[in-house]
């Protein structure tokens, strides 16, 4: 137990926990959006519950993966070869995850595009258990992820100074977690509240759809520039909408 937790007594460990949180934050905000989306098809009194729910159930299903690290690392032997390409357990997870967040996002943005009556009645189909299993998935897909990412990043401190990275990212999850609960609901309010920045998110989610898939095909694209581009296409929407606030006064 001493050896677990002797990595927090340096303070290259506590740098390491620092830049990790905020890498599992950066990486949370796909899930938020997400949760924020599908949740807006509740009514208002279970809106809150369901997405504080969703965001629990992301905590709770990254530290169970955490407790099958060396099970997930294991899942990168091939298991089939498709048409000349391996497909790994890992290949696999993040094909299915990848296939259903672009058809969800696609199924928003049409419901979306297609106006007031076709959301309503779309709306009325939506459950609670529904759009529950529809977050679990979601969470399976960003968590794995999400850990399969902090795994990498911290098997430097094991390589450099022979200490369990594992505590590290432990602390990083539930943090970054914590963080995104308390900041969720004003995020989700302002994606459903604006139009336009619903659509970007949306089309953001289709990107990482995108790339999960790409990744499974060991096609690596830096997740980096599509979180830029979120971010700049947020900047210059907000701009607009101030812009046209003040032309309305």
């Amino acid at each position: 137990m001493t050896d677990f937790f002797s990595i927090l007594g340096t303070l290259q460990g506590w740098m390491y926990l620092l830049i990790l949180t905020l890498l599992e934050i950066v990486l949370g905000i796909d899930n938020i959006i997400f949760i924020s989306i599908v949740t807006d098809r509740l009514p208002a009194l279970k809106k809150r519950k369901a997405r504080n729910l969703g965001m629990t159930l992301a905590l709770v299903v990254r530290i169970i993966l955490l407790t099958m690290v060396s099970w997930i690392m294991q899942m990168t032997e091939p298991l089939f070869t498709l048409f000349g390409h391996h497909f790994t357990g890992q290949g696999l997870v993040l094909i299915a995850g990848g296939l259903f967040l672009i058809y969800k996002s696609t199924i928003e943005m049409h419901n979306s595009v297609k106006g007031n009556e076709e959301e309503d009645k779309h709306k009325s189909k939506e459950t609670m258990t529904g759009i529950i299993i529809q977050i679990i998935l979601v969470d399976l897909v960003f968590s794995f992820d999400s850990v399969i990412s902090a795994i990498g990043m911290t098997n430097g401190i094991r390589q450099e100074t022979g200490e369990n990275p594992l505590i590290i990212i432990y602390f990083a999850v539930i943090i970054s977690m914590i963080m995104m609960l308390l900041f969720a609901g004003q995020i989700g309010k302002f994606i459903n509240e604006n139009p336009t920045i619903k659509m970007i998110a949306l089309s953001f989610l289709v990107t990482i759809g995108v790339l999960l898939v790409a990744e499974a095909f060991d096609q690596h694209i830096p997740k980096g520039y599509v979180y830029f581009a979120l971010v700049y296409s947020l900047i210059v929407e907000v701009l607009n909408i101030r812009m046209r606030k003040n032309q309305s006064q």
